[in-house]
């Protein structure tokens, strides 16, 4: 499946200044320095990167621990863009072998276009493996905006045509990129997930006063049933994790991976190299019993949303699901002004605060005959989307007066 590695090609020029595109299939090929530049430029003075997860050190613990790479059906061929040999653009870019890992899902174009006789994998991928969560997939660095998208969206085309590729497909981009996309002929998708938002809150307390009554009863009840499961709940972050934690969730990961895809996305490793370049971008909430971690929830943060993202236990006890996944991280975003993204899926969050939002992806498909085909389905997904989001958002748990003022 690897593509081949070292493309090159020079794009266009832009103020009479060539681009050249090139592919890495190691993201080691490109300094830190480099690609955070580009990743995170809000973070340069030492600051939390608004977006955790197309940072170099996420990236490159993917790679190193064999998260990705030979033998996942994710093979790294990370897009950069060098204008005067300075990089000013890359995106986290991996051509796939399946369609696993990837929460916006197209299983049912890839089954039609091989019914047809068509080679939908490998692909190409612009995206944070397993890692459903909305950020910027083309990273620019300050100043190159305008030449570095553009340059990254032709150069993603031309790796397709040198190697035959089906498609491009980046996902979990941010509106304003899928607005770029859209406007140069991009296939626009949106889905929707469920986003608690905070609106100013001062505690826990404050936030369930903008509920309904039922709903704060059944919020208090679910809180107080988890909190009485005979142990203590820790919110840890940085240097208050200790390894000895890692292998806890490691078991509650296995367990949940096992049970949902079968086996689990990231390597045992990855924890460890979690835990030395990353701890103070993880909030690891623990369930304690008898000195035993026994039920966890792992969410990184970004400067201004934290991002939920693994569950796991080894022993079922009432409500700490809710108690652990939302309402420890409402009270964390709390604390610290922050919003939460909760993860893909699960109507359940509704009723915990959580209001569903639309997330954004674009597609890019080579045979004209089935682009219009898929351009078709996805005009009327997005008319389905958006009458669920409307329909959802009416069962919510706030007040209606809340609802108003909120619009």
């Amino acid at each position: 499946m690897p593509l081949d590695d070292g493309y090159k090609a020079t794009t266009f020029c832009h103020m009479n200044t060539p681009v050249e595109i090139s592919t890495h299939a190691n993201i080691a090929d490109i300094p830190a320095s480099e690609w955070d530049a580009c990743a995170c430029p809000e973070a340069i003075d030492g600051s939390r990167p608004i977006d955790p997860f197309t940072t170099y050190r996420f990236l490159v613990a993917l790679e190193e621990s064999g998260s990705v790479g030979p033998g996942t059906g994710w093979q790294p061929h990370h897009l950069a863009a060098r204008q005067n040999n300075a990089l000013i653009a890359v995106s986290p870019t991996y051509a796939k072998g399946h369609s696993q890992g990837e929460y916006v899902f197209d299983h049912n174009w890839a089954h039609a276009y091989e019914q047809a006789g068509g080679r939908y994998y490998p692909k190409l991928q612009i995206a944070v493996p397993f890692t459903p969560a909305t950020g910027r997939r083309f990273l620019i660095r300050t100043g190159h905006e305008v030449s570095g998208i553009s340059a990254l969206l032709q150069g993603a085309q031309q790796v397709c045509e040198a190697n035959r590729l089906s498609s491009f497909h980046t996902t979990f981009c941010t509106g304003t990129e899928a607005r770029i996309g859209s406007e140069i002929g991009l296939l626009h998708r949106i889905t929707q997930q469920f986003h608690w938002e905070n609106s100013g809150y001062n505690s826990f307390d404050d936030f369930l006063s903008a509920l309904s009554s039922r709903k704060r009863k059944t919020i208090r009840k679910e809180r107080a049933t988890a909190q009485s499961f005979g142990g203590q709940i820790v919110a840890l972050t940085g240097d208050q994790i200790q390894p000895e934690h890692w292998d806890a969730f490691w078991v509650f990961y296995q367990d949940t991976g096992s049970r949902k895809w079968g086996s689990p996305y990231l390597s045992r490793h990855f924890f460890d190299i979690l835990h030395e370049t990353m701890r103070d971008d993880v909030l690891l909430v623990l369930a304690i019993r008898d000195g035993r971690p026994v039920a966890g929830a792992l969410n990184f943060i970004g400067r201004d949303t934290l991002f939920g993202r693994y569950w796991g236990c080894v022993e079922h006890h009432s409500c700490l699901h809710f108690e652990l996944c939302y309402y420890q991280a409402i009270d964390y975003a709390i604390a610290h002004g922050l919003r939460v993204e909760a993860g893909a899926q699960g109507e359940h969050k509704l009723a915990r605060g959580y209001m569903p939002a639309p997330v954004h992806s674009l597609h890019w498909i080579a045979d004209q005959g089935f682009r219009d085909a898929v351009a078709r389905y996805l005009d009327a997904e997005r008319e389905a989307v958006d009458h669920e989001i409307e329909v959802l958002t009416s069962y919510g748990p706030f007040r209606r007066e809340t609802m108003e003022e909120q619009e």
